[in-house]
């Protein structure tokens, strides 16, 4: 054999070796892309074909149920919500969404509570929020950050637009954490509700993390057994390590989508009317008759001014004013009460709780699987924080709870547009 034809030989059979080799690569990438796609099928269709047996061993703390909880964490998606992200006429949006249109018992009937709801994204958790805690004798005034998308603002309008008793805020903040905004936000809404021809008899804020643990019923249940008249607004006289929040000016920072509250090296006068500065937390449950009193009484229109350049107000300013004695509904003599929020602060483990099993942000837990027991067995009528898109079966979980709960206290007959699915195993699981 000649030299060229050597290496024509060479050449063919360096070709042959070469297209066998990348076949079988080929096959099997082929093959195991094909059988990983059908385990993470398979996972995806077992972790979302028994959510309610899963779920009902998770809120006994299950070892096993979080076992498996945390390998369907990665693989379960619940399906999209209907309406949300595309428009729909408002008939399918009562029944594609599962809102409750009608009381679902005369004392709920005859008891109207306002909610103000401050949101700036998620829009799927605040969908599914409202519709937790959403009846039709109710009101609703949802404040959306002004520096919220323009597709977030026009998708948040659409759902709105579809309820008589659910309404934009008339006038919008660019909301800053720890600011004044935050707290104007507030104010912005009761202005709006105390002109609502809904004659509500409580207001409660919430924001777009928050969730439900107890039902519209449960919830009036608590502030009549107890609150009946009176304000909920958990704290005690401004500690000195919080003083720093009240003795220095504050200024907010809003620019190229960045936004935080800094201190400046102004010190702040004392406060009006040589008023007792309280420190407490940003979340209330008050009376109609204590809103209108804030928004027109000498001393609180001077506080919310003096207020104004202080670091995160809306921790001092409603429980300040329900510790004054004649204000409306006060409590002067409260303390840490009024079960409202249920939260996980990084330096209450040990003693409150037993640690956070997602992940704490702002020293506040989002709740992951091994939260769920102790959400549900606390005494408080709402948990903060939840993040869907992180721990999709935490919501979920929650979701399905809380409306089976709501449907076996209904003294109405219940429609089927209110159930999330069909069979009532879970119903019969929770023993709710």
């Amino acid at each position: 054999m000649n030299p060229l034809d050597a290496t024509k030989s060479g050449f063919l059979l360096c070709i042959a070796v070469c297209m066998f080799i990348y076949t079988f690569i080929y096959l099997k990438d082929t093959l195991s892309a094909e059988q990983e796609e059908q385990k993470l099928s398979t996972n995806r269709a077992e972790c979302g074909f028994y959510p309610d047996e899963l779920c009902s061993a998770l809120f006994v703390g299950k070892t096993a149920a979080l076992k498996i909880g945390s390998i369907c964490q990665n693989t379960y998606r619940p399906a999209a919500l209907s309406c949300v992200q595309t428009s729909c006429n408002c008939s399918t949006v009562f029944k594609a969404l599962h809102f409750i249109t009608r009381p679902l018992s005369d004392e709920e009937g005859n008891f109207s509570l306002a909610y103000i709801i401050t949101i700036h994204k998620e829009l799927e958790m605040f969908v599914k929020l409202l519709r937790a805690i959403y009846t039709p004798q109710n009101i609703y005034c949802i404040h959306v950050d002004e520096k919220s998308p323009t597709d977030y603002k026009a998708a948040v309008q659409n759902i709105v637009n579809c309820f008589e008793n659910i309404f934009i805020s008339s006038k919008r903040e660019n909301v800053v954490y720890a600011g004044f905004s935050r707290l104007q936000a507030d104010i912005n809404c009761m202005r709006d509700l105390v002109h609502s021809k809904i004659q509500w008899n409580y207001v409660i804020n919430l924001c777009g993390q928050d969730y439900p643990i107890k039902t519209n019923k449960d919830i009036i249940k608590y502030i009549k057994s107890k609150w009946n008249g009176k304000n909920m607004t958990p704290g005690v006289v401004q500690p000195l390590h919080m003083k720093h929040r009240t003795q220095v000016s504050y200024r907010e920072y809003v620019h190229s989508g960045m936004s935080y509250v800094y201190p400046t090296k102004n010190a702040k006068t004392k406060p009006p009317y040589n008023l007792t500065i309280y420190f407490g937390s940003a979340y209330y449950i008050l009376t109609k008759e204590f809103v209108e009193f804030t928004l027109t009484d000498a001393r609180a229109k001077d506080l919310l001014e003096w207020s104004r350049d202080t670091y995160s107000p809306d921790e001092h300013y409603w429980v300040t004013l329900n510790r004054l004695h004649d204000a409306p509904g006060a409590t002067p003599n409260a303390d840490w009460e009024g079960n409202i929020r249920a939260i996980k602060w990084k330096d209450q483990e040990g003693t409150v709780h037993k640690g956070c099993k997602g992940h704490y942000i702002r020293d506040i837990c989002v709740y992951g699987l091994g939260d769920l027991q102790w959400i549900i067995e606390s005494p408080h009528l709402f948990a903060n924080k939840f993040e869907p898109a992180t721990y999709p079966l935490v919501m979920d979980c929650l979701e399905r709870r809380h409306r089976l709960k709501m449907l076996h206290q209904a003294e109405v007959p219940i429609e089927d547009d209110w159930r999330f699915q069909e069979d009532n195993s879970f119903n019969m699981k929770l023993n709710v």
